[in-house]
């Protein structure tokens, strides 16, 4: 009996190919230390300062736990994203991966991926030392279902913008206009109940994906099952995807 050593190449089945790229991307993030810093150093503090001044601002650990969880999928749905992306696009990390068998749709699906990874373990460690903190959160089967599905549309919307933002300016606008967002958004639904703001700017907050993805993490947390956020968060989801396949170009 005889060995074939006839060589075969061929690309890898695409899963694989897609899941290497999903954790070369959480690698590089997980290297990044300005992005450990949104991502884990500035939630614990406001965890931190929500359990021991927060009820002095009327914002207690309860009611702040999911709000920084919401900020957790916010930091690396948007400035994350689009700041690496950003930075594959000028250095055309992007053009070469394109000419790979990975192709275009399994960078995307690799880099969506990845960052799901990243913020799945931001959650999941935020959460438990939330609940080390003092948080109990009400568990509702029905609430928590709603609050994941609002999770995932926030998540897409929070891509699409951050596709839109790398994929039309140059980097060091994009990096700008990131950290602007994220900041701006913060107290926009994020770690601000729409309930503290008056009249119609309430409901304007309640228009956004912030503000849905809010309102829906904080309703799980108290065993309320909200339907309004999960319409807004898809919409916002569909606007942003749209508008990233129209404005994104692989090189800058």
């Amino acid at each position: 009996m005889s060995l074939d050593y006839t060589p075969r190449p061929a690309a890898a089945p695409a899963a694989r190919r897609v899941l290497a790229e999903a954790t070369m991307e959480a690698r590089l993030i997980l290297r990044n230390g300005e992005q450990a810093l949104l991502a884990v150093v500035i939630p614990v503090a406001v965890l931190i300062g929500a359990r021991f001044f927060g009820d002095r601002l009327g914002l207690g650990l309860q009611e702040s736990a999911p709000s920084v969880l919401a900020l957790a999928m916010w930091s690396s749905g948007l400035t994350t994203l689009a700041i690496a992306t950003g930075f594959e696009r000028r250095y055309n990390v992007l053009e070469r991966l394109a000419a790979t068998p990975l192709g275009k749709p399994g960078i995307l699906l690799g880099k969506g991926l990845g960052i799901a990874l990243i913020t799945l373990g931001q959650v999941l460690l935020l959460a438990l030392i939330a609940l080390a903190l003092g948080w109990r959160p009400v568990l509702d089967p029905l609430a928590f279902l709603v609050g994941v599905l609002v999770s995932v549309l926030s998540m897409g919307a929070f891509a699409g913008m951050a596709l839109s933002i790398a994929g039309s300016l140059r980097p060091e606008a994009t990096l700008a206009v990131a950290n602007l967002a994220y900041l701006v958004g913060m107290p926009l639904g994020i770690l601000l109940p729409t309930d503290r703001f008056p009249g119609i700017t309430r409901n304007l907050v309640e228009l956004l994906p912030t503000g849905a993805l809010g309102e829906a993490l904080r309703g799980a947390s108290a065993g309320e099952a909200l339907g309004w956020p999960v319409l807004v968060a898809a919409v916002w989801c569909a606007l942003m995807a749209a508008l990233a396949w129209k404005v994104f170009k692989w090189t800058s």
